[in-house]
């Protein structure tokens, strides 16, 4: 498979895999959470599908698409343990998360995402959604939608 099919396979299951997350939490109180906002490619498709969700977002620095920028108020600039434990303590509660931090270097993407879990889990409702590029740990892991190969993307469950 060439880079660009697996580009077109990821922005597929991104789209489907929010989609089928946004109706499994309709009835459920809490926010969302984005970790990784890049372009700002997926943050703005959890604006359509989630209109009424506050959206908070971490990331390293700011360098989205201008009509992707989230309010001031709701973008975490740093590194996500800090951003994560800011979270916890003020007592923010997330519904569903989208996880799209990565180096591109495997190794070290996966032990990022083990080493963040616990923080996650700290902020997310039990019964909350999670859905993730990279494998984390201390979640349920569930089917995602019939469209997503399960090597594609990963779905977990807080228990």
């Amino acid at each position: 498979m060439s880079r660009l099919e697996s580009m077109r396979r990821r922005l597929t299951a991104q789209i489907d895999g929010i989609n089928w997350a946004a109706e499994r939490i309709a009835d459920m109180d809490g926010d969302v959470l984005e970790m990784g906002l890049g372009n700002g490619r997926t943050y703005d498709h959890l604006r359509q599908e989630l209109p009424d969700r506050r959206i908070w977002v971490i990331d390293r620095m700011l360098k989205c698409h201008p009509s992707c920028v989230p309010p001031e108020a709701d973008f975490l600039e740093g590194e996500a343990e800090p951003m994560l434990t800011r979270l916890a303590q003020e007592g923010r509660r997330m519904v569903m998360a989208h996880y799209d931090f990565g180096y591109g270097i495997k190794d070290k993407d996966v032990e990022e995402g083990a080493r963040l879990s616990p923080r996650i889990a700290a902020v997310m409702v039990p019964g909350g959604l999670i859905l993730s590029q990279q494998p984390l740990v201390g979640f349920e892991q569930i089917c995602g939608p019939d469209t997503i190969a399960p090597d594609r993307y990963l779905f977990y469950r807080r228990v």
